[in-house]
């Protein structure tokens, strides 16, 4: 599991991969001067509410990987997750789509 901390005081854990491709997305969008909230459901440990966070260029950030080898990036998941950072509500996690290379592959192994 790895871990995102905002401006030091706020951290959440979320899967390496997860976290790779929320790293993409939040790069992008601050990357184009485009400030959002990024929302997550907390941890039981710290009372299974939930949090969100003001996303802008001027926020300190840290994204630390449990693991030392990057994830292949799902580009239908990047694609998924800006849709939900271009939206009033803001950055949200959700489930990984399949990639089309996978779905391609299916569809020819029958």
């Amino acid at each position: 599991m790895g871990k995102f901390t905002y401006d030091t005081q706020i951290s959440a854990t979320f899967d390496d991969r997860l976290l790779a491709h929320l790293q993409i997305v939040i790069g992008t969008k601050l990357r184009r001067s485009e400030p959002f909230y990024f929302t997550w459901r907390d941890d039981a440990s710290v009372g299974s509410g939930r949090t969100a966070v003001w996303m802008h260029a001027g926020a300190t950030m840290t994204f630390k990987f449990h693991g030392s080898r990057q994830p292949k990036i799902n580009r239908a998941w990047i694609e998924a997750l800006t849709a939900t950072a271009d939206s009033p509500r803001g950055l949200y996690v959700v489930s990984e789509p399949q990639s089309v290379e996978a779905e391609q592959a299916r569809v020819l192994l029958g």
